[in-house]
């Protein structure tokens, strides 16, 4: 401690640039202290560039306080010998590189202190329901939900390495159209589902997944086969051990036949490859950052897919892709060689055609892996026949008057009440939450400091002011007590959550709703994105900013398109959700649908 507040850089080049303090000051920090005498801030060597008055000023306009005259003069006497010497991690002698797999010492917890979360023992059953003999086309099989699949692969009507093919060759023709595809995994999809079969075959049955061909956001890694983030930078990235989930998925038999799609670094829908397109209006495209396996299992390209949310990358793709997603609660599944972007924020979840298949695919991947400190135990319960006539579904009156709602969810209410459900109004405060993104844009900057630090974040392909780049950059200047200040937030909001769920068992909620994805993504909810309807647009949509350069398509003929609703749940109550929500799908009956040339 007194050698880094006396001495950091006192000797190094970095040091140098401080020469030019007053003689006073320079031999103050040179008299020899008397024994006994403390550590104190503020003494020690000058480092670092000088800091005038004006700095401060300016930087006032980035943090937006105000300090005095005599205050900014004090800041800016006394910074190199104060504050200076902080940066030493980064600039300083002992500069020291911290691993990308090292995670923060504070680990956000959604469960809050003295309470109870998550059902107390697993009890997983789903519906026996009669399966329809396999179809003559194989569109026809592609399109269907894994749940069919599976049962049809264990009746021994389809051989995985059979599926596998229908898959692999319905990627190659249709990912020209839909760019979402980074990595076909052909000789080792083949190679899985050649190995799925003879297990089979021989009476070893490991479950709902077995010989289920699958897509991976990109930014999951798989051993000996690329994981690129969908960024220039990583475009070569050969990763040497398997992502927790890629295992356990590998462990339940699943075929990994294809990488799939992210906007690059995890943002929107555009990689170095291009844009992935949503299948069912291929002007526009599919959002993100979930973008390739949204798009690949709307398409009928993959079984299921595993996407990944930070704030609202399962979601968003879900919803104008027409798909079923499933935002786990925070911790439940563990993201162990998994891109980083938010320590406190990122979840990995399944992207299906079902409710019930999304339940499938998160019995196989929940629970604690020893590489991701967030991970904890817990328990799954869900019964696909449930009754759920007791539920109470919470929502806000004045959520559902204002866009981004539509007709769609506004019908949904009635939905809840024609299922026997029990409608609650509830309410949130009026607070700031966006106030939250500053640990969003700080964590992400941290994650990719050296990337932005040296430059070869200038390789992205899209470089507008709302593209990482830019945010990365800006967020080297946020205040660092803000950031404790909206640590602070979080928790009260977090408490009013745990307030809102004593109410109701449920939310319903517009899926693009701003307040729903901060709020939810920072406490950590679970949330159920599924098809509820179909609305009508007349201009394409984007994830971007609006360009006057490069305006988006419009329609002279209005297009139709899904539109889902979104379920929010109690925290590692995921069986609740899904079974509320397969009612619902099962009533709105537009899960089947498919859109036109796949």
């Amino acid at each position: 401690m007194t050698r880094s507040r006396r001495e950091f850089i006192a000797k190094s080049s970095l040091g140098m640039m401080g020469v030019a303090m007053s003689a006073n000051t320079a031999a103050a920090d040179q008299t020899p202290l008397p024994p006994g005498a403390p550590p104190a801030f503020g003494t020690s060597a000058p480092v670092g560039p000088m800091v005038s008055v004006q700095t401060f000023s300016e930087a006032e306009k980035l943090v937006q306080v105000e300090m005095t005259p005599k205050d900014l003069m004090q800041a800016a006497s006394n910074w190199q010998q104060s504050l200076a010497s902080v940066y030493e991690r980064r600039v300083g002698p002992r500069k020291l590189h911290i691993e990308d797999t090292f995670s923060p010492a504070t680990v956000w917890n959604p469960t809050l202190p003295g309470k109870a979360s998550g059902p107390v023992k697993d009890e997983f059953s789903v519906r026996a329901d009669h399966v329809p003999d396999l179809p003559a086309k194989d569109e026809d099989i592609a399109f269907a939900p894994v749940s069919l699949l599976s049962a049809w692969i264990k009746s021994r009507q389809i051989t995985s390495e059979r599926l596998t093919n229908i898959y692999l060759k319905r990627l190659e023709t249709f990912d020209p159209q839909l760019h979402c595809v980074i990595t076909l995994t052909r000789e080792h999809a083949l190679k899985q589902a050649q190995a799925a079969d003879a297990e089979i075959a021989a009476g070893k049955y490991r479950g709902a997944l077995h010989g289920i061909p699958w897509g991976a956001k990109d930014l999951l890694d798989t051993a000996g086969i690329p994981t690129t983030y969908g960024a220039e930078p990583y475009r070569h990235r050969i990763p040497e051990k398997d992502a927790a989930v890629t295992a356990r998925l590998n462990e339940a038999g699943a075929v990994l036949v294809a990488k799939l799609s992210l906007g690059a670094l995890a943002l929107n829908d555009v990689w170095f490859g291009g844009q992935t397109m949503n299948p069912w209006l291929l002007e526009e495209g599919s959002s993100g950052s979930s973008a390739g396996p949204g798009a690949a299992v709307a398409a009928g390209l993959v079984g299921f897919a595993i996407g990944s949310e930070t704030q609202g990358s399962i979601v968003s793709p879900s919803m104008r892709c027409g798909v079923t997603g499933l935002r786990p609660t925070y911790g439940r599944v563990p993201r162990t060689g998994a891109m980083t972007l938010s320590w406190t924020c990122d979840k990995l979840g399944p992207m299906a055609r079902s409710v019930e298949d999304t339940m499938l695919v998160l019995h196989a991947i929940s629970g604690p892996d020893t590489g991701d400190v967030a991970s904890v135990p817990c328990k799954l319960a869900f019964n696909g026949g449930a009754d759920i006539a007791h539920l109470r579904v919470g929502y806000i009156p004045a959520w559902m008057k204002t866009a981004p709602a539509t007709e769609v969810d506004r019908a949904a209410l009635e939905t809840v009440k024609k299922l026997g459900m029990k409608l609650v109004e509830v309410s949130l405060p009026d607070w700031p939450y966006d106030s939250l993104n500053i640990i969003l844009f700080a964590e992400a900057a941290a994650a990719f400091e050296d990337l932005t630090l040296s430059h070869k974040v200038d390789d992205l392909k899209m470089q507008v002011p709302d593209a990482w780049p830019n945010t990365f950059r800006q967020s080297r200047f946020l205040s660092a007590v803000d950031f404790v200040q909206a640590d602070r937030l979080r928790r009260k909001v977090a408490i009013e959550m745990e307030r809102v769920f004593s109410e109701v068992d449920l939310l319903l909620v517009p899926s693009l709703r701003d307040e729903f994805l901060v709020i939810t993504n920072f406490t950590g909810h679970p949330s159920l994105t599924l098809r509820a309807g179909f609305v009508e647009v007349s201009e394409a949509r984007s994830d971007w900013a609006p360009d006057p350069n490069k305006p988006t398509p419009k329609f002279a003929n209005p297009r139709r398109v899904p539109h889902g609703v979104t379920l929010v749940g109690r925290l590692f109550e995921e069986g609740t959700l899904a079974e509320a929500g397969m009612a619902m799908e099962q009533e709105f009956n537009v899960a089947v649908a498919r859109p036109s040339g796949f």
